[in-house]
């Protein structure tokens, strides 16, 4: 019987990066990971420097959210339907044409509230086509041995800019103000399209299908069909809508409160300068995880994941409990390993198991149960912290967010789904193209 878990000895790390389609792709996303996590802080100060108004920028966030919230389904459909290379170019397109308008209402002096709010609403509405393409676009580069060792891949440049572009972004802005800063974000976004541009699959598009196991029916060709048939597939396999509903509660409990009461809760506890480590302690731990979930072979990769999960609610506790700086941080850290094996094993299962002709309209329900309940909690987290108080409320959230990662273990379908991952050392010659829908 082969070990449920083993660590070996780690191959050529660049044997997946010598893959010249998976090496454009990877470095597609580095930059524009790198873009995107600078944009949030050069976007506040820009809007917050040329209005002086927090109003403003709340309606400028808000208008980046609803078209990414109302497009979604419709984003997932579209990548099924059409080429996925062609649907993530024209949105990096986009969003380098409305991140640079932007750049220049800025860099001229011309800011204004209406056109900043109507090119985030368009920013929102590409970032809803994005989204799900690059779901479904990571089978068509590597075989199923290798998409753990993708996603883990991707997932290291994802955490690494986590940490390093906020800061750049800070020292751009010192030094040279918002609106270069946001340039760059626009910069990021061209040469990402450039890299995306070059991919080249042997069949790159799954002309959305009916969702029925007779392959061999005929095509649907409605989008509005094809978004329903997403829904029909996205309730039939089990461990899917159980873990989307999961993180969907997850997210309701823990990520409102961590975003407004844990800056409040850790400078009255620590001072100011406490909630900074905080982050850094997590984003740490995200980054040393995800390079961890290279070299990790487990038989359950989403059993491990679900389990993982539950570590997110630590800091709420910790924090809720008034426990000392070391162990908040602490805490922090190992959220931050549990997170990062969550989202690898996550993206890796749907993958794996999920169809590719409708892989990105099932991510795409995923996300959307995720992302609405971000917002329901953020409005909630104030009223319930002054009816309760916020060291109470803070560690229910914990609670509350513990128990939600944990329900989907109760299903044997999560439980038993396999990985398909490597059993034994990676071999270096390189993985053979997708085979092509039936």
């Amino acid at each position: 019987m082969p070990p449920l878990l083993s660590l070996p000895a780690l191959p050529a790390l660049p044997a997946l990066l010598k893959q010249p389609r998976f090496r454009a792709f990877y470095a597609g996303r580095l930059v524009s990971l790198l873009g995107s996590s600078m944009a949030p802080v050069a976007l506040a100060f820009a809007v917050l420097d040329a209005s002086g108004s927090a109003h403003d920028l709340g309606v400028v966030l808000a208008a980046h959210m609803l078209p990414l919230l109302a497009l979604l389904l419709l984003g997932g459909a579209v990548a099924d339907r059409s080429a996925r290379r062609t649907v993530l170019v024209a949105s990096h397109l986009g969003a380098a044409l409305t991140q640079g308008a932007v750049a220049g209402l800025l860099l001229t002096g011309h800011y204004s509230l209406p056109a900043v709010a109507v090119l985030e609403f368009l920013n929102g509405a590409l970032a809803a086509f994005t989204t799900p393409a690059l779901r479904g676009v990571v089978p068509q580069l590597v075989d199923k041995a290798r998409l753990q060792q993708a996603n883990s891949l991707l997932g290291t440049a994802r955490n690494a800019t986590k940490i390093l572009g906020p800061s750049l972004s800070g020292v751009l802005v010192a030094a040279a103000g918002s609106g270069p800063a946001i340039a760059f974000d626009a910069c990021t976004y061209l040469l990402a399209a450039v890299f995306l541009a070059r991919l080249t699959f042997p069949h790159d598009t799954y002309a959305a299908r009916p969702c029925t196991h007779d392959r061999s029916a005929p095509a649907r060709t409605t989008v509005l069909t094809d978004i329903r048939d997403g829904w029909t597939e996205f309730r039939a396999i089990r461990w899917v809508w159980a873990g989307a509903l999961s993180f969907c509660l997850m997210n309701l409990a823990q990520t409102g409160t961590w975003q407004i009461l844990g800056p409040q809760l850790t400078r009255q506890l620590d001072g100011e300068a406490m909630w900074g480590f905080v982050l850094s302690a997590r984003g740490l731990g995200l980054l040393v995880s995800s390079l961890l979930m290279y070299r990790l072979v487990v038989r359950h990769l989403l059993r491990l994941g679900q389990l993982t999960s539950a570590l997110a609610a630590l800091p709420l506790l910790a924090l809720g409990a008034r426990l000392p700086a070391p162990w908040l941080l602490a805490a922090a850290f190992v959220a931050g390993l549990g997170s990062a094996v969550t989202a690898v094993a996550w993206d890796t299962s749907l993958q794996e198991h999920v169809p590719p002709h409708v892989l990105s309209r099932v991510a795409s329900y995923d996300d959307l149960l995720s992302y609405v309940a971000i917002p329901i909690g953020q409005l909630s987290v104030g009223p319930l912290a002054q009816t309760y108080g916020a060291f109470h409320l803070t560690a229910a959230a914990g609670v509350a967010s513990a128990v939600a990662a944990l329900l989907p273990l109760t299903s044997r379908a999560v439980c038993r789904l396999p990985h398909a991952g490597p059993r034994h050392r990676e071999s270096t010659a390189p993985a053979p193209g997708p085979s092509p829908a039936t």
